[in-house]
């Protein structure tokens, strides 16, 4: 058996479990058949179906292909426990905080065992699972995604912060960083911080909980990782999120959230992965409350000029997300004044194409009323969200249904100042023309 992670934290999860009255042993999720899924079609982790690190690009093979407005499940897997830095043994590793064989997921133990090559610190940790493709999606369209279940797998999850990464480089953790014996058979000598953090339900709620500290935290899933691929044929790493999607870690798309995507090759090829129990805006440690999630999709094909898009329907480059109160603009740089400014310039063209508003108005509206989150400092490429509140706008209709819909009328922006006046001209020199008829039928 390989050698344990000497600073990793934590408690055996079996007493702890015992404490609040759920055991391991009765948690209900590990594995399924296909009949069982929620959605019309069902993707596990399996090693066929994940890559290790890296994302799809347009010479990736789906591993399935749907229908558009289909829903889809996939069982997804955490990399946490996994890692060269933790032993690559999730059995160890998971065994040391009294965790038994049989509650540690198939699919992981499978990764951690096949050749799948993920270089340590070269490559990106995640675990993606996919890509499966859309039929008819074309470059130009874009993908709806809507987020209609998530559920723990596992009753447990890890907190890491690696040396180099985090918001605290050099700073945290805090000991005398990686040593020259560093290697997955020793894993200690990584000298890295991983938080073995059991979960548990409370009053119908799960918990997380800091071991030995007797702090707990509500649990708020989502998935850290939706996309689809880059028209690329180069190697994609999975850590910066990109124009596509990706590693983008924004908190608020959980259960009943929307993101949509902008597709750049056929099929659109979507990919998830980077599931998490929870995650505090910034993720300063390096990684938020990182556990294996059962996921459920809708994925609806949306055509180029399609009213459904949000923003511009024909011109939509830049991932967007959708709750039932917010509209999520999304700013992505490596710097992070550059995506405040990203978000800023996002948000404002979301408001004059979804809305009509004049952008001079649209940017004062922003400074008044909306909200910035920093969704994460730590993925090398930084992301900046608003969140725009849908309340404010609840006696304009979006430009899209307002040009359709009978007896609609143009927003009052600058920018439809001349179309006002123009019409306001036409109706006075008809009114003119038609007192000059009526003055010669006399």
């Amino acid at each position: 058996m390989k050698k344990q992670v000497g600073l990793a934290v934590g408690i055996g999860v079996g007493s702890t479990l015992a404490t609040q009255g759920v055991y391991a042993e009765e948690f209900p999720l590990h594995t399924m058949d296909a009949q069982e899924a929620e959605g019309q079609h069902y993707v596990p982790s399996t090693v066929d179906n994940v890559r290790w690190g890296e994302l799809p690009n347009r010479t990736s093979a789906p591993v399935l292909k749907m229908e558009s407005g289909e829903t889809i499940t996939f069982d997804t897997v955490s990399a946490e426990g996994l890692l060269d830095d933790q032993g690559r043994d999730p059995v160890s590793y998971f065994g040391q905080y009294g965790v038994k064989p049989k509650d540690i997921l198939s699919e992981a133990i499978a990764i951690a065992e096949s050749d799948i090559v993920n270089l340590f610190g070269e490559h990106g940790p995640h675990i993606v699972t996919g890509p499966v493709e859309i039929k008819g999606a074309e470059p130009g369209d874009v993908l709806k995604v809507e987020t209609l279940s998530l559920t723990p797998r596992v009753p447990y999850g890890v907190i890491s912060n690696r040396h180099g990464r985090g918001a605290l480089p050099g700073e945290f953790p805090e000991n005398e960083g990686p040593a020259e014996e560093a290697s997955v058979e020793n894993p200690e000598w990584f000298h890295n911080v991983s938080v073995f953090t059991p979960i548990t339900m409370r009053n119908g709620q799960w918990y997380g909980e800091i071991p030995g500290e007797d702090v707990f935290f509500p649990l708020q899933p989502f998935m850290g990782m939706m996309g689809v691929a880059t028209d690329t044929t180069e190697r994609v790493d999975s850590v910066p999120p990109t124009r596509t999607g990706g590693n983008i870690d924004i908190n608020d798309l959980g259960v009943g959230s929307t993101l949509y995507l902008p597709i750049e090759v056929e099929g659109g090829l979507f990919y998830t992965g980077d599931p998490h129990f929870s995650q505090g805006d910034g993720e300063v440690a390096l990684s938020a409350l990182e556990g294996s999630l059962r996921v459920t999709f809708r994925l609806s094909l949306l055509k180029k000029g399609d009213p459904g898009i949000p923003g511009n329907a024909h011109t939509f480059t830049q991932p967007i997300g959708e709750t039932e109160d917010y509209w999520l603009p999304i700013g992505l740089d490596e710097d992070l004044n550059e995506a405040m400014k990203d978000a800023t310039r996002q948000s404002i063209d979301f408001l004059e194409h979804h809305y009509g508003m004049d952008r001079a108005k649209a940017l004062a509206y922003l400074s008044a009323a909306t909200d910035f989150e920093v969704s994460q400092v730590v993925d090398r490429t930084k992301g900046i969200n608003g969140k725009i509140r849908k309340a404010d706008f609840e006696k304009r209709l979006p430009n899209e249904v307002a040009a359709t819909t009978e007896g609609g009328q143009l927003p009052q922006t600058s920018t439809n100042y001349v179309a006002w006046i123009i019409g306001g001209l036409s109706v006075v020199g008809a009114a003119f023309a038609l007192g000059r008829r009526k003055k010669r039928s006399v």
